[in-house]
């Protein structure tokens, strides 16, 4: 007589295992990281992992990570992107245009989902933002289209500047893209836009011994030869203001920022991360543009620098480092 509920105990168990959001009884999904940045815990990927918690993954359960960071070398992003290839993970996450392309150069079949990339189309990432095709698909962190409001920002946090200096890596697909947009407006703002696109390592020092007193700096989006780093510490010694694309830099010093919330874009990737691995492919989920886009300013900054920042913009803030 024991036997019957035996039975039906252990087809509740297989039901249960079967509706539960994660695979309970397999093993790990194996996602594999590709980030530009410094260190393993970059705010996108760290968004990523609250995310697919947030959506019931247990790190070491359900998921497994296997992260690594370039600190902005496009030949250390092509060798992490075969390793992880060999290595036959499930999905790979990438954030940074240069860490994408390399994941999409060394595989055609494992799903990749990217974060920060300025215009997926321009830089051939993906077919459309609609219908994406192929292997990828991700967060666009619309760096191109908010290029414009970001300079506005800088003239209205030190209105006496002239001149403004962007610098980028000259291959860079969005920074390039950034530069057209910047054009546009600069006149209606009374600026001049001095850009200069560097290849190597001595024609950015180059760059950055032209930083005249009275200028100000607009850092680019790529990592691309430690360029943020450059521009970042050229606006500390030369006590010129600047404006960054991302608010970690705020954190560091930086007067301000305005753009794509990078943790915010981890979180969203999540969502087609877990569609992914639950069965979805790629080429059907559109390209998301990034959701949460932010200010962030630095009042001790401003101050250094004699720059008050109006009231306006700090009620706006989503951010104010003290």
């Amino acid at each position: 007589m024991r036997r019957p509920c035996v039975t039906l105990h252990w087809v509740a168990l297989v039901a249960a295992i079967a509706l539960a959001p994660w695979g309970i009884a397999a093993s790990p999904y194996q996602v594999g990281v590709i980030t530009e940045a410094w260190a393993a815990n970059h705010p996108a990927v760290e968004g990523l992992k609250q995310g697919l918690q947030e959506l019931g993954a247990v790190e070491g359960r359900d998921i497994v990570y296997d992260v690594h960071f370039t600190r902005g070398n496009p030949e250390a992003a092509a060798t992490a992107a075969d390793t992880l290839v060999k290595a036959r993970v499930n999905l790979i996450f990438t954030s940074g245009e240069a860490a994408t392309l390399a994941a999409k150069k060394a595989t055609q079949s494992i799903p990749i989902v990217f974060t920060l990339a300025g215009d997926p189309v321009s830089l051939s990432i993906v077919k459309t933002t609609a219908h994406p095709g192929g292997n990828l698909t991700g967060i666009s962190s619309r760096t191109a289209e908010l290029a414009s409001k970001r300079l506005e920002m800088l003239k209205t946090l030190a209105p006496g500047t002239r001149r403004v200096r962007y610098v980028y890596h000259a291959g860079d697909v969005t920074d390039s893209a950034v530069f057209g947009e910047l054009s546009g407006i600069a006149s209606k703002l009374g600026v001049e836009v001095a850009a200069k696109a560097v290849n190597d390592a001595a024609q950015l020092a180059q760059a950055m011994q032209e930083i005249r007193p009275g200028d100000a700096l607009f850092a680019p989006s790529s990592n691309t030869l430690d360029i943020p780093v450059a521009v970042h510490q050229a606006a500390l010694a030369l006590h010129v203001p600047v404006i960054f694309p991302t608010a970690i830099w705020v954190s560091h010093g930086a007067l301000a920022s305005y753009g794509s919330d990078l943790r915010a874009e981890g979180v969203q990737a999540a969502r087609l991360v877990a569609k992914i691995l639950r069965g979805a492919k790629p080429a059907d989920i559109p390209v998301e543009g990034a959701e949460q886009i932010g200010l962030a300013l630095n009042l001790k900054a401003a101050a250094l620098l004699g720059t008050p920042i109006p009231r306006k913009l700090l009620f706006r803030a989503n951010a104010v480092y003290r």
